[in-house]
Protein backbone atom coordinates (compact mmCIF):
# COMPACT_ATOMS: atom_id res chain seq x y z
CA UNK A 1 0.00 0.00 0.00
CA UNK A 2 1.54 3.27 -1.15
CA UNK A 3 1.05 6.26 1.16
CA UNK A 4 3.79 8.35 -0.44
CA UNK A 5 1.31 10.52 -2.35
CA UNK A 6 -1.19 10.98 0.48
CA UNK A 7 -1.31 11.95 4.12
CA UNK A 8 -3.72 9.57 5.80
CA UNK A 9 -5.59 9.97 9.04
CA UNK A 10 -4.57 6.96 11.14
CA UNK A 11 -6.90 5.62 13.82
CA UNK A 12 -5.83 3.02 16.40
CA UNK A 13 -8.93 0.99 17.21
CA UNK A 14 -10.34 -1.98 19.04
CA UNK A 15 -13.84 -2.76 20.20
CA UNK A 16 -17.04 -0.84 19.54
CA UNK A 17 -15.78 2.60 20.56
CA UNK A 18 -12.87 2.50 18.15
CA UNK A 19 -15.05 1.15 15.34
CA UNK A 20 -17.65 3.89 15.85
CA UNK A 21 -15.00 6.60 15.75
CA UNK A 22 -13.52 5.04 12.61
CA UNK A 23 -16.95 5.15 10.96
CA UNK A 24 -17.30 8.83 11.82
CA UNK A 25 -13.78 9.53 10.63
CA UNK A 26 -14.60 7.89 7.29
CA UNK A 27 -17.15 10.66 6.71
CA UNK A 28 -14.43 13.23 7.33
CA UNK A 29 -11.29 11.63 5.86
CA UNK A 30 -12.79 9.40 3.15
CA UNK A 31 -10.18 7.46 1.18
CA UNK A 32 -7.43 8.84 3.42
CA UNK A 33 -8.52 6.88 6.50
CA UNK A 34 -6.28 4.06 7.73
CA UNK A 35 -7.38 2.03 10.75
CA UNK A 36 -4.82 -0.02 12.67
CA UNK A 37 -6.86 -2.64 14.49
CA UNK A 38 -6.10 -4.73 17.56
CA UNK A 39 -5.58 -8.43 16.83
CA UNK A 40 -5.03 -9.59 20.41
CA UNK A 41 -8.66 -10.76 20.45
CA UNK A 42 -8.23 -13.07 17.43
CA UNK A 43 -9.32 -16.67 17.85
CA UNK A 44 -9.28 -19.85 15.77
CA UNK A 45 -12.36 -22.05 15.99
CA UNK A 46 -14.86 -23.92 13.76
CA UNK A 47 -12.06 -24.17 11.18
CA UNK A 48 -12.04 -20.39 10.88
CA UNK A 49 -9.62 -17.62 11.77
CA UNK A 50 -11.78 -14.97 13.43
CA UNK A 51 -10.38 -11.43 13.74
CA UNK A 52 -13.07 -9.69 15.83
CA UNK A 53 -11.67 -6.14 15.92
CA UNK A 54 -10.52 -5.82 12.27
CA UNK A 55 -13.85 -7.33 11.17
CA UNK A 56 -15.86 -5.10 13.52
CA UNK A 57 -14.15 -2.03 12.05
CA UNK A 58 -14.70 -3.37 8.53
CA UNK A 59 -18.41 -4.02 9.06
CA UNK A 60 -18.92 -0.56 10.57
CA UNK A 61 -17.05 1.12 7.70
CA UNK A 62 -19.09 -0.85 5.15
CA UNK A 63 -22.36 0.06 6.93
CA UNK A 64 -22.98 -3.66 7.35
CA UNK A 65 -22.88 -3.88 11.15
CA UNK A 66 -25.81 -5.63 12.81
CA UNK A 67 -27.98 -3.78 15.31
CA UNK A 68 -26.54 -6.06 18.02
CA UNK A 69 -23.29 -4.14 17.60
CA UNK A 70 -21.35 -7.13 16.25
CA UNK A 71 -21.55 -9.34 13.16
CA UNK A 72 -23.19 -8.64 9.83
CA UNK A 73 -26.67 -7.22 9.46
CA UNK A 74 -29.10 -9.85 8.19
CA UNK A 75 -26.71 -12.74 8.74
CA UNK A 76 -28.12 -16.21 9.42
CA UNK A 77 -26.90 -18.81 11.94
CA UNK A 78 -27.62 -22.15 10.29
CA UNK A 79 -24.11 -23.51 10.84
CA UNK A 80 -24.19 -22.70 14.56
CA UNK A 81 -27.59 -24.38 14.83
CA UNK A 82 -26.22 -27.42 13.02
CA UNK A 83 -23.23 -27.64 15.37
CA UNK A 84 -25.54 -27.54 18.37
CA UNK A 85 -27.60 -30.38 16.90
CA UNK A 86 -24.36 -32.38 16.76
CA UNK A 87 -23.70 -31.73 20.44
CA UNK A 88 -21.00 -29.12 19.95
CA UNK A 89 -20.75 -26.45 22.64
CA UNK A 90 -21.28 -23.21 20.72
CA UNK A 91 -20.08 -20.58 23.17
CA UNK A 92 -18.87 -18.23 20.41
CA UNK A 93 -21.71 -17.43 18.03
CA UNK A 94 -20.79 -16.66 14.42
CA UNK A 95 -23.16 -15.85 11.60
CA UNK A 96 -22.89 -17.86 8.39
CA UNK A 97 -21.30 -15.09 6.31
CA UNK A 98 -19.08 -14.09 9.20
CA UNK A 99 -17.95 -17.71 9.44
CA UNK A 100 -17.33 -17.83 5.69
CA UNK A 101 -14.99 -14.85 5.95
CA UNK A 102 -13.12 -16.58 8.78
CA UNK A 103 -12.83 -19.87 6.88
CA UNK A 104 -11.51 -18.05 3.84
CA UNK A 105 -9.02 -16.18 6.02
CA UNK A 106 -7.80 -19.47 7.53
CA UNK A 107 -7.33 -20.89 4.03
CA UNK A 108 -5.30 -17.90 2.90
CA UNK A 109 -3.12 -17.96 6.01
CA UNK A 110 -2.50 -21.69 5.58
CA UNK A 111 -1.38 -20.94 2.03
CA UNK A 112 1.23 -18.47 3.22
CA UNK A 113 -0.65 -15.16 3.01
CA UNK A 114 -0.05 -12.50 5.63
CA UNK A 115 -2.91 -11.44 7.92
CA UNK A 116 -2.65 -7.98 6.33
CA UNK A 117 -3.42 -9.51 2.93
CA UNK A 118 -6.38 -11.54 4.19
CA UNK A 119 -8.00 -8.49 5.76
CA UNK A 120 -7.43 -6.53 2.55
CA UNK A 121 -9.33 -9.21 0.62
CA UNK A 122 -12.36 -8.75 2.88
CA UNK A 123 -12.28 -4.95 2.79
CA UNK A 124 -11.97 -5.04 -1.00
CA UNK A 125 -14.88 -7.49 -1.26
CA UNK A 126 -17.06 -5.14 0.80
CA UNK A 127 -16.04 -2.14 -1.29
CA UNK A 128 -14.33 -0.11 1.42
CA UNK A 129 -12.68 3.20 0.56
CA UNK A 130 -10.71 3.18 3.80
CA UNK A 131 -7.81 0.87 4.67
CA UNK A 132 -7.92 -1.57 7.62
CA UNK A 133 -4.59 -2.95 8.81
CA UNK A 134 -3.91 -5.48 11.58
CA UNK A 135 -1.50 -4.30 14.26
CA UNK A 136 0.83 -7.19 13.30
CA UNK A 137 0.90 -10.17 10.96
CA UNK A 138 2.29 -12.53 13.62
CA UNK A 139 -0.24 -13.98 16.10
CA UNK A 140 -0.68 -12.09 19.38
CA UNK A 141 -3.23 -13.32 21.92
CA UNK A 142 -4.45 -11.43 24.95
CA UNK A 143 -5.06 -13.56 28.05
CA UNK A 144 -6.47 -12.65 31.45
CA UNK A 145 -5.35 -14.32 34.65
CA UNK A 146 -8.14 -14.94 37.12
CA UNK A 147 -6.90 -16.66 40.24
CA UNK A 148 -4.51 -19.39 39.16
CA UNK A 149 -6.00 -19.72 35.64
CA UNK A 150 -5.02 -17.91 32.45
CA UNK A 151 -8.14 -17.40 30.32
CA UNK A 152 -7.92 -16.60 26.58
CA UNK A 153 -9.55 -13.25 25.98
CA UNK A 154 -12.55 -14.42 23.97
CA UNK A 155 -13.34 -17.04 26.58
CA UNK A 156 -13.05 -14.37 29.28
CA UNK A 157 -15.36 -12.00 27.41
CA UNK A 158 -17.89 -14.37 25.84
CA UNK A 159 -17.96 -17.65 27.75
CA UNK A 160 -17.34 -16.03 31.14
CA UNK A 161 -19.16 -12.78 30.27
CA UNK A 162 -16.21 -10.74 31.64
CA UNK A 163 -17.41 -11.61 35.14
CA UNK A 164 -14.17 -13.16 36.45
CA UNK A 165 -11.77 -11.23 38.70
CA UNK A 166 -8.86 -9.66 36.79
CA UNK A 167 -5.52 -10.50 38.38
CA UNK A 168 -3.17 -10.02 35.44
CA UNK A 169 -3.11 -9.43 31.67
CA UNK A 170 -0.57 -10.60 29.13
CA UNK A 171 -0.16 -10.45 25.36
CA UNK A 172 1.16 -13.84 24.29
CA UNK A 173 3.42 -13.72 21.24
CA UNK A 174 3.98 -9.97 21.43
CA UNK A 175 7.79 -10.26 21.59
CA UNK A 176 7.86 -12.17 18.28
CA UNK A 177 5.56 -9.71 16.52
CA UNK A 178 6.74 -6.85 14.33
CA UNK A 179 5.14 -3.79 12.80
CA UNK A 180 4.23 -4.44 9.18
CA UNK A 181 5.62 -2.30 6.33
CA UNK A 182 2.07 -1.06 5.66
CA UNK A 183 1.60 0.14 9.23
CA UNK A 184 5.02 1.81 9.27
CA UNK A 185 4.28 3.57 5.98
CA UNK A 186 0.87 4.80 7.14
CA UNK A 187 2.20 6.11 10.46
CA UNK A 188 5.17 7.83 8.78
CA UNK A 189 2.94 9.55 6.21
CA UNK A 190 0.06 10.42 8.55
CA UNK A 191 -1.23 13.93 9.05
CA UNK A 192 -2.89 12.89 12.31
CA UNK A 193 -2.87 9.78 14.49
CA UNK A 194 -5.96 9.25 16.62
CA UNK A 195 -6.13 6.76 19.49
CA UNK A 196 -9.75 5.64 19.53
CA UNK A 197 -12.01 5.58 22.61
CA UNK A 198 -11.28 1.90 23.06
CA UNK A 199 -10.40 -0.05 26.20
CA UNK A 200 -6.85 1.22 26.88
CA UNK A 201 -5.66 -2.05 28.45
CA UNK A 202 -7.06 -4.73 26.16
CA UNK A 203 -7.70 -2.89 22.88
CA UNK A 204 -5.03 -0.19 22.57
CA UNK A 205 -2.15 -1.45 24.73
CA UNK A 206 -1.67 -4.59 22.57
CA UNK A 207 -1.23 -2.31 19.54
CA UNK A 208 1.26 -0.09 21.34
CA UNK A 209 3.12 -3.14 22.69
CA UNK A 210 4.01 -4.48 19.23
CA UNK A 211 7.80 -4.00 19.00
CA UNK A 212 8.51 -0.92 16.91
CA UNK A 213 5.00 0.58 17.16
CA UNK A 214 5.63 3.10 19.94
CA UNK A 215 8.90 4.17 18.30
CA UNK A 216 7.10 4.65 14.98
CA UNK A 217 4.45 6.82 16.63
CA UNK A 218 7.07 8.95 18.35
CA UNK A 219 9.07 9.32 15.13
CA UNK A 220 6.05 10.41 13.07
CA UNK A 221 5.62 14.11 12.38
CA UNK A 222 1.88 13.65 12.93
CA UNK A 223 0.33 14.67 16.25
CA UNK A 224 -0.96 11.75 18.34
CA UNK A 225 -4.31 12.53 19.97
CA UNK A 226 -6.44 10.22 22.13
CA UNK A 227 -10.20 10.31 22.49
CA UNK A 228 -11.13 9.36 26.06
CA UNK A 229 -13.42 6.31 26.43
CA UNK A 230 -14.93 7.86 29.59
CA UNK A 231 -18.15 9.75 28.72
CA UNK A 232 -20.14 11.60 31.32
CA UNK A 233 -17.96 10.12 34.02
CA UNK A 234 -18.80 6.57 32.93
CA UNK A 235 -17.62 3.87 30.57
CA UNK A 236 -20.51 3.23 28.20
CA UNK A 237 -19.68 -0.28 27.00
CA UNK A 238 -17.51 -3.24 27.89
CA UNK A 239 -15.24 -3.98 30.86
CA UNK A 240 -13.03 -0.90 30.56
CA UNK A 241 -13.58 0.12 34.19
CA UNK A 242 -12.34 -3.13 35.82
CA UNK A 243 -9.35 -3.31 33.48
CA UNK A 244 -8.37 0.29 34.26
CA UNK A 245 -8.79 -0.39 37.96
CA UNK A 246 -6.58 -3.49 37.64
CA UNK A 247 -3.95 -1.32 35.94
CA UNK A 248 -4.17 1.25 38.75
CA UNK A 249 -5.61 3.89 36.44
CA UNK A 250 -8.34 6.31 37.52
CA UNK A 251 -11.50 5.97 35.45
CA UNK A 252 -11.42 9.44 33.95
CA UNK A 253 -9.75 11.31 31.12
CA UNK A 254 -6.75 12.28 33.25
CA UNK A 255 -6.16 8.63 34.11
CA UNK A 256 -6.34 7.64 30.45
CA UNK A 257 -3.88 10.39 29.50
CA UNK A 258 -1.48 9.22 32.19
CA UNK A 259 -1.76 5.63 31.01
CA UNK A 260 -0.66 6.57 27.48
CA UNK A 261 2.06 8.86 28.82
CA UNK A 262 4.42 10.66 26.49
CA UNK A 263 2.97 9.07 23.36
CA UNK A 264 0.23 11.69 23.34
CA UNK A 265 0.35 15.22 21.99
CA UNK A 266 -3.26 15.94 22.90
CA UNK A 267 -6.44 14.58 24.48
CA UNK A 268 -10.13 14.96 23.62
CA UNK A 269 -12.73 14.41 26.35
CA UNK A 270 -15.99 15.76 27.74
CA UNK A 271 -14.38 16.62 31.10
CA UNK A 272 -12.67 19.70 32.53
CA UNK A 273 -8.99 19.05 31.83
CA UNK A 274 -7.41 22.32 32.91
CA UNK A 275 -5.14 20.47 35.34
CA UNK A 276 -3.40 18.53 32.55
CA UNK A 277 -0.18 19.85 31.04
CA UNK A 278 -1.25 18.16 27.79
CA UNK A 279 -3.17 20.20 25.18
CA UNK A 280 -6.84 19.26 25.48
CA UNK A 281 -10.16 19.71 23.75
CA UNK A 282 -13.35 19.54 25.77
CA UNK A 283 -16.34 18.58 23.68
CA UNK A 284 -19.32 16.24 23.59
CA UNK A 285 -17.76 12.86 22.77
CA UNK A 286 -20.89 10.73 22.50
CA UNK A 287 -20.83 8.52 19.36
CA UNK A 288 -24.47 7.46 19.52
CA UNK A 289 -25.57 8.23 15.95
CA UNK A 290 -24.10 9.09 12.52
CA UNK A 291 -24.28 12.83 13.12
CA UNK A 292 -22.57 12.49 16.50
CA UNK A 293 -19.86 10.22 15.10
CA UNK A 294 -19.08 12.63 12.26
CA UNK A 295 -19.12 15.64 14.60
CA UNK A 296 -16.73 14.05 17.11
CA UNK A 297 -14.46 12.83 14.31
CA UNK A 298 -14.30 16.27 12.70
CA UNK A 299 -13.66 18.06 16.01
CA UNK A 300 -10.93 15.56 16.94
CA UNK A 301 -9.24 15.83 13.56
CA UNK A 302 -9.30 19.64 13.55
CA UNK A 303 -7.85 19.66 17.07
CA UNK A 304 -5.10 17.24 16.04
CA UNK A 305 -4.22 19.21 12.91
CA UNK A 306 -3.99 22.36 15.02
CA UNK A 307 -1.19 20.72 17.01
CA UNK A 308 1.04 20.16 13.98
Amino acid sequence: MDFDSRSPVVVLAGGTGGAKLARGMADVAGDDLVVIANTGDDVELYGAYVAPDPDLVTFWLADRIDERGWGLAGDTFAVMDGLRELGVEVWFNLGDRDLAYGVRRAQLLAGGARLTETIAELTNALGLRATVLPMADAPVRTSVRSGDRWVPFQEFMVRERAALPIDDVRYDGIDAATVSPEVLAAVAAAKAIIVGPSNPVISIRPILAVPGMADALRASAAPVVALSPVVGGQVLKGPTKPFLEWAGVSVDAAGVAGYYGDLLDGLVADEDLDSLALPTLRTDTLLADPAGRARVAEATLRFAEGLR
